[in-house]
């Protein structure tokens, strides 16, 4: 639909789905969650890639690309929906949305030689074989080694840990362990750390990793915690 509209010069790509737009959180897990008006491309493409479900990232990427205007909005109901464009007024929320994404397992490479292109050659080992990479979380050094842990798609942990497994000797490493109990929860939005960590602690939710950007932090927890992570952070964002 929007290859089509860049395509024909539409003035706007309507994406009629069964919600009536892009929330701050799944309304499943916060019944209070708040509908946005406008969102840009790449808030929108930051949510999407973090588990949102409303729209795939590819149709982002390519309204970005192309400057298609997309609203999302219900099929069922009318209503107007949430606008996907280049810019948006000014801000209103102070955070545009709250996800969790539980389809990813945590890789760890215990005991990795501590030397110069390691990390390079398990990387790149990786890409080899189209894996990609998330979060990452490398450890002081210690008597030679070093511990490496990486999260990825949780339909690619099994080949990740046989890779590894496989090529012990080369990269230098004592073990593998797969964590698939593990949840990334994350927030689209700048200069909100703090706050996220803050609403995290009080809920007594332990921090296992952390990935940053300009406009979005990612934490890893405990798969069984994401639900009440989700919530903790709306919660301090925008109240009961």
């Amino acid at each position: 639909a929007v290859a089509l509209a860049a395509a024909l010069g539409a003035d706007l790509c309507q994406i009629f789905t069964d919600v009536d737009g892009v929330y701050t959180a799944d309304p499943r897990i916060v019944p209070n969650a708040i509908k946005i008006d406008e969102i840009t491309y790449d808030e929108m493409l930051e949510l999407a890639s973090l588990g949102a479900n409303v729209l795939h990232n590819r149709s982002v990427e390519m309204a970005k690309k192309y400057n298609v205007n997309l609203e999302v909005l219900s099929s069922m109901t009318g209503a107007e929906g949430t606008i996907v464009k280049e810019v948006t007024d000014v801000e209103k929320l102070l955070i545009k949305g709250v996800t969790k994404d539980v389809n990813i397992a945590r890789i760890s490479a215990m005991g990795v030689s501590d030397q110069p292109g390691i990390a390079f050659k398990l990387f790149s080992l990786l890409a080899k074989n189209k894996i990609n990479i998330d979060i990452i979380l490398q450890s002081v050094g210690r008597d030679g080694t070093q511990d490496i842990s990486f999260t990825v798609a949780a339909k690619d942990a099994d080949e990740t840990v046989r890779l590894l497994e496989e090529r012990k000797g080369t990269l230098g490493l004592k073990s593998v362990v797969c964590d698939r109990e593990v949840a990334k929860v994350s927030i689209v939005g700048a200069g909100m750390a703090a706050q996220m960590f803050e609403a995290l602690g009080e809920a007594n939710i332990n921090i296992h990793m952390i990935a940053t950007s300009e406009i979005k932090i990612s934490v890893l927890i405990a798969a069984d915690e994401a639900n009440k992570a989700v919530a903790a952070i709306h919660r301090s964002f925008y109240g009961e």
